[in-house]
């Protein structure tokens, strides 16, 4: 496929760990329910499921965002639960509850009907959306594909939707390890695929999402998280110099794990805010970029604070190449977009005077 040619590169230069001019910027969840034109297009979708599988509302929620502020990349927008979806376990959304799933996996027979589902068929939506992103941004700002980890798909898969205390799906962790690893190695097959499929359509980076890994104890963790993030980064195929596609693993609560997840061959590690990133780069070794960490609640502060913070943030990243500024999180629905802006600009002319130095 032939895409316009990229006129903002700070963000793959900085996951390469190559100099920019500024330090380059995207938040998670950056498209979403805090811009007032997000809510109008849902609004007018129908329901988010409807938004997330038509590809050109797809498209046109994940660029709202650059034409507010001057961001660095584009996230596609979609859901982590696509591909379990997929997978047929049924994926709908209650009203005040969150995702839920129809046929959550309870049974040896449940984990025995996973498959690896057809990208072209029962994900078709996603890739069209991703090359439909891609041919829309003309070159803009890169364009970020994702998945959710193996781990914290099989955290809704197996408990059905959202949880307080992952109790049946660590309850099978401890009895039924066999079945777990069994879902796990269908579903890590399956985000290979996925991602190798963005990556086909248009996407120009990676991330994997680990959101549940730290309610593992550090055995579990390394056992049924760890294991199969390493699977990704190690098996795929992401190209090789000017073609590379930089893969980001972000965890909450990994930071007691970050030299093993900069020695799995991802090129690019996102923290949450509960570790310095000075330290964090000090563990790491310049092995791999670091994109993070600003605590998202910053953003309900006044601008002046906001402004302080993000400049503590960079400075604890230190001068030299390598960072991805970012949140430790998402941004909230009731966040003001106003301040996203503030943050944006602060990240761009702060990061400016640090790197002319």
């Amino acid at each position: 496929m032939n895409f316009a040619p990229l006129k903002n590169d700070r963000f793959l230069r900085a996951l390469r760990r190559q100099p920019v001019d500024a330090t380059p910027v995207w938040i998670m969840r950056q498209a979403g329910r805090y811009l007032p034109e997000y809510r109008a297009t849902r609004a007018r979708a129908g329901s988010f499921l409807a938004l997330a599988k038509t590809p050109e509302l797809a498209c046109e929620v994940t660029l709202q965002p650059l034409d507010r502020f001057e961001l660095d990349a584009a996230i596609l927008f979609s859901d982590i639960l696509t591909v379990p979806d997929a997978m047929g376990l049924g994926l709908y959304f209650a009203e005040g509850e969150g995702p839920k799933f129809e046929r959550p996996i309870r049974t040896q027979a449940d984990v025995d009907r996973l498959a690896v589902p057809d990208m072209a068929q029962e994900l078709g939506y996603v890739i069209d959306a991703v090359t439909l992103i891609r041919r829309e941004l003309q070159g803009r700002v890169p364009l970020i594909g994702f998945s959710g980890s193996p781990w914290t798909l099989a955290c809704y898969m197996v408990e059905g939707g959202g949880s307080e205390n992952f109790s049946r799906i660590k309850a099978m962790a401890l009895n039924e390890p066999k079945a777990l690893h069994q879902l796990l190695e269908v579903t890590t097959d399956a985000v290979i695929a996925y991602l190798a499929a963005q990556r086909a359509a248009g996407a120009q980076a990676l991330q994997v999402f680990d959101t549940w890994g730290g309610v593992l104890s550090p055995r579990l963790y390394r056992e049924f998280s760890l294991r199969y993030m390493a699977r990704i980064a190690a098996e795929l195929d992401r190209g090789q110099g000017a073609e590379n596609t930089p893969l980001i693993l972000f965890g909450k609560g990994n930071a007691a794990y970050l030299e093993e997840l900069a020695s799995t061959g991802a090129e690019a590690l996102a923290v949450d805010w509960l570790v310095d990133l000075g330290e964090a780069r000090a563990r790491t070794g310049g092995r791999v970029a670091l994109q993070g960490n600003l605590d998202p609640i910053t953003l309900y502060a006044d601008a002046d604070t906001i402004r302080r913070e993000v400049a503590t943030t960079l400075e604890s990243y230190g001068h030299g190449p390598g960072h991805v500024f970012n949140l430790g999180h998402g941004v909230s629905p009731d966040m003001n977009p106003e301040l996203v802006r503030v943050l944006v600009d602060a990240v761009h002319e702060h990061s400016a005077r640090i790197h002319s130095i």
